[in-house]
């Protein structure tokens, strides 16, 4: 038997929650258009609920759930959305119910035939199944080259290997379901250097560094990263090309 995955996003839910980019809402609303009802959404691994409040603004009644008590303690109420604890392989929620199931940025932890048989119990039928992961931020010219060294070659190392998922896109993710084609949509953000290097706090690849004694390789990263930004408080534009696996459910 498998020993259970860490959860990276046990604690720290203040953090994402400030620091983690909401997603655009033409995502919400094509993920509406394409559902064939708009009763009931399910955001899996919801996190503090960056996708889950955009979903409520297009369904009845979204539910959230995450096995991380403390990410949902910092997640916004919303007279539409129910958050509850659970993991991805053990949905709470009533049969045949959702007409939307979707993870942001958390399938890549999922045990996914587990997680897939949940989605075929708690799906309508024809719902749709939407897996979505955003890749690797894209700076400013002169910001990029020093970050990306950075990600591959410093924090590189730290990262889980479910990371090399997401850089592929989820391309490389079992996927047992009719596809639909996505459209091209990318998170497109105005930050600070300190909402940046918040950010890059809430990524499990810099917690796990901290935790092998690498604060070293992080400040020197930021002590960079700031020399090249210059006024920390100037706003520049932080682009994430979004990515989708988008499937029908039988």
């Amino acid at each position: 038997m498998q020993s259970p995955k860490p959860n990276w996003f046990e604690q720290g839910g203040d953090a994402y929650a400030r620091y983690r980019p909401d997603y655009p809402s033409s995502l919400a609303q094509f993920l509406a258009q394409v559902s064939p009802c708009t009763r009931m959404a399910l955001d899996v691994g919801c996190g503090t609920g960056q996708l889950t409040r955009a979903l409520a603004e297009h369904f009845d009644t979204v539910v959230g759930i995450d096995p991380s008590a403390d990410q949902l303690a910092s997640a916004v109420p919303h007279e539409r959305i129910q958050y509850r604890v659970a993991p991805a392989e053990r949905i709470a929620g009533t049969d045949h119910g959702a007409c939307l199931v979707t993870a942001a940025q958390a399938a890549h932890w999922f045990d996914l035939p587990r997680f897939y048989d949940e989605v075929r119990r708690v799906s309508v039928p024809g719902a749709i199944l939407a897996l979505i992961s955003y890749g690797v931020p894209q700076l400013d010219a002169e910001l990029n080259e020093r970050f990306l060294a950075f990600y591959t070659d410093e924090i590189g190392p730290y990262w889980p290997p479910e990371r090399r998922l997401v850089d592929s896109g989820y391309a490389d993710l079992s996927f047992p379901f009719p596809e639909r084609r996505a459209p091209k949509l990318e998170i497109r953000r105005e930050w600070n250097a300190h909402a940046f290097l918040g950010y890059l706090s809430t990524w499990s690849a810099t917690r796990r560094a901290l935790g092998a004694g690498k604060g070293e390789l992080l400040a020197k990263f930021s002590t960079d990263l700031l020399a090249l930004w210059g006024d920390p408080n100037q706003q520049r534009t932080i682009v994430w090309p979004i990515n989708m696996r988008l499937g029908e459910i039988s």
